[in-house]
């Protein structure tokens, strides 16, 4: 039994039945791979890398009664092949490479009664049909075709505009793409010119072809080697001998700079990010840009393909998060969490974890703490043992009640 038929126990056979599932837009929904090469590119891979890396860093986190279970999995293992980073990593890779990424349920043992994990699933072609009136998607792959419940399938998407169910492809890359595969041709034959013909020599007589290589090699051997003193001497056989300047063409820097741009404006990238040599305002641009909206629609579309409504209403739910502070500096870090732990904010438990330092889950390192400067301003008299009279002034823990007759010994008027 090969992977097709774990992810999807139907028969494949049954695939061939459905009919099509008419969209909004009059026509049948279907998505096919992009055959542009986006992946194959090293600047455009090195932009989807980045992102995925960073994707993989999210924690996911089920809530809700009677989650633990999938909590634990979604923690360690969606699927009995990946762990949780290499789930994320690909998942992140063919959302970016293809602007449409699918999600296969993973279900128990128990008669596909419960999805218990998630595989990211690549089709060369999928589409909606219908059967009985229930939706279904239907893959198609190179070794096979399956169909799962659209209900019970993940489909995350950008640039999404056309279609109803599915994302754009890349054909508006295309322009830059060519010219990235134009830039590298530039620097290749650049390279291969510099070693081609560099004279050109007019023999004043008829030789024959064997005579003619062997004259050739002569006039190379005296007159370009390391030794002739930069110095070139021919005889009455030779009519006339030219130098051959070659000048190839290689994209200058401002051109190679405007290319690499527009790859940077399609993904969301920058150099910084790319080189791992951000700020940390650098860095929360790119997560509230990039990473946070990936996160948010892999919590949503993860949740509604796993819960159904009534769980939903019950407080079931996936979340994918990350701790933010841990890409800051360690400056940043010591005090933001400084401050937050004084303020009540943030427990022990919670700052160790910005230093990438393991909880200790005790009693204490849970309790939250606040500084003792700080207090209610309503309660402050109350603090210094001073007893409020009835009334505002009461309530606010004064021990002078406003609008009280002043002291006649004391020389002062009454307050106002």
């Amino acid at each position: 039994m090969g992977l097709l038929e774990k992810l999807f126990p139907k028969k494949t056979a049954e695939a061939q039945v459905y009919s099509w599932f008419q969209t909004l837009g009059g026509y049948a929904p279907v998505y096919t791979s992009f055959e542009g090469g986006v992946y194959e590119m090293a600047l455009t891979r090195a932009c989807i890398h980045t992102f995925a890396t960073h994707v993989s860093k999210l924690r996911p986190v089920v809530r809700g009664p009677g989650c633990s279970r999938l909590d634990r999995v979604l923690s360690y293992r969606p699927n009995p092949w990946m762990d949780t980073k290499k789930y994320l990593y690909r998942l992140a890779t063919i959302y970016m490479t293809e602007n449409t990424a699918f999600i296969a349920p993973v279900y128990d043992d128990d008669l596909m009664l419960r999805i218990n994990g998630f595989y990211p699933v690549l089709p060369s072609q999928a589409e909606v049909v219908e059967r009985a009136g229930v939706p279904y998607l239907r893959y198609h792959f190179p070794v096979g075709t399956a169909v799962v419940e659209l209900d019970r399938s993940g489909i995350m998407t950008q640039m999404h505009y056309r279609d109803d169910f599915f994302g754009e492809d890349n054909r508006a890359l295309r322009p830059t793409m060519e010219l990235i595969h134009t830039q590298n041709q530039s620097i290749i034959n650049g390279v291969k010119a510099s070693g081609s013909v560099r004279f050109l020599a007019k023999l004043a007589q008829t030789l024959k072809p064997m005579d003619m290589n062997a004259e050739r090699d002569r006039l190379v051997r005296d007159n370009l080697g390391s030794d002739n003193g930069g110095v070139m001497i021919f005889d009455a056989k030779y009519a006339d001998v030219k130098s051959i300047e070659s000048k190839p063409y290689v994209v200058d820097d401002k051109q190679a700079a405007n290319i690499r741009e527009s790859v940077f404006d399609y993904f969301g990238m920058s150099d910084h990010i790319l080189h791992n040599q951000y700020t940390s305002d650098e860095w929360s641009s790119y997560y509230e840009g990039k990473i946070e909206p990936f996160a948010i629609e892999a919590s949503l579309v993860h949740t509604n393909m796993t819960f159904s409504q009534a769980e939903i209403a019950r407080g079931k739910e996936i979340l994918f998060t990350v701790n933010r502070l841990q890409h800051m500096t360690m400056a940043d870090k010591l005090n933001t969490v400084t401050q937050l732990f004084d303020r009540g904010m943030m427990n022990m438990d919670e700052g160790r974890e910005v230093f990438q330092l393991p909880a200790l889950d005790t009693e204490d390192s849970k309790r939250y703490y606040i500084r003792r400067d700080y207090a209610e301003v309503n309660a402050l008299n109350q603090q210094n043992g001073v007893k409020g009279s009835e009334g505002n002034a009461g309530e606010a823990g004064s021990g002078v009640p406003v609008n009280a007759p002043a002291d006649p010994n004391s020389g002062q008027q009454p307050a106002l």
